[in-house]
């Protein structure tokens, strides 16, 4: 029973498992998986907020009716330093307020004529208003971080193909020497190697050609001396 009162409970649902195990290979690759649902039209709500089809990724704080507090053209880096002294400002101002009011509208306010509930929600209220800004700061290098990313991993795949093409370079420079390797071999200890019928076929011509040509007489001479034996004969 302990362990059955003390079981731990998922803070997310369990993923629908019906519509997963429709998902198999066999499916797939048959086309009888199902569809994937349409996107919605007009105007749809996702964790409590209302957005539509055609609102830009990152809308502007007017649209969302909160009071800007940078200007229009402004440095991101520069911006973000000012929140974030502000945000610590605000925060040492509102641990002051509680230290000097803890006990709420019936202690002393640090500021005449204003109670302390009402500063502890103001501070409240400013430090609220200063993530807003800090966050939507953020949010718009977002397209920037999306395009880093992808370039990084661009440039990992060019590398690896780089080093992919690399290593087969190498490995044919390695085959071609060891083929060449074996073809000398075989070539000193046998005349049939590949080259070794036509490199006999230009020596012999070679060696054909430099025999100088027979005079007549030695011509005569040798068919006298055919006769002569064929006579003793």
């Amino acid at each position: 029973m302990a362990e059955a009162q003390h079981q731990q409970v998922s803070a997310f649902p369990l993923p629908p498992m019906e519509f997963i195990s429709q998902y198999t290979p066999e499916n797939v690759n048959s086309g009888r998986a199902p569809k994937p649902p349409m996107p919605p039209k007009g105007k749809y709500f996702m964790f409590g907020e209302e957005f539509e089809n055609n609102d830009v990724i990152i809308r502007s704080l007017e649209s969302q009716g909160i009071r800007r507090l940078y200007p229009l053209h402004f440095d991101h880096k520069r911006e973000l330093k000012k929140l974030n002294h502000s945000i610590l400002t605000s925060y040492l101002d509102l641990l002051d307020i509680l230290v000097k009011c803890p006990s709420g509208s019936n202690s002393k306010s640090p500021s005449p004529g204003t109670d302390a509930p009402t500063l502890r929600k103001d501070k409240l209220d400013d430090l609220n208003l200063l993530f807003i800004h800090i966050h939507h700061l953020i949010n718009e290098y977002r397209p920037h971080q999306a395009r880093e990313t992808l370039r990084v991993i661009l440039e990992k795949q060019k590398k690896e193909r780089l080093e992919i093409a690399d290593r087969l370079e190498h490995y044919l420079d390695r085959v071609m020497f060891m083929l060449k390797t074996n073809v000398e071999t075989l070539g000193s200890d046998s005349p049939m190697s590949w080259n070794g019928a036509e490199d006999a076929e230009q020596k012999h011509t070679v060696a054909e050609s430099a025999q100088p040509a027979p005079d007549e007489d030695e011509l005569a001479d040798a068919v006298l001396l055919k006769l002569i034996e064929d006579q003793d004969e």
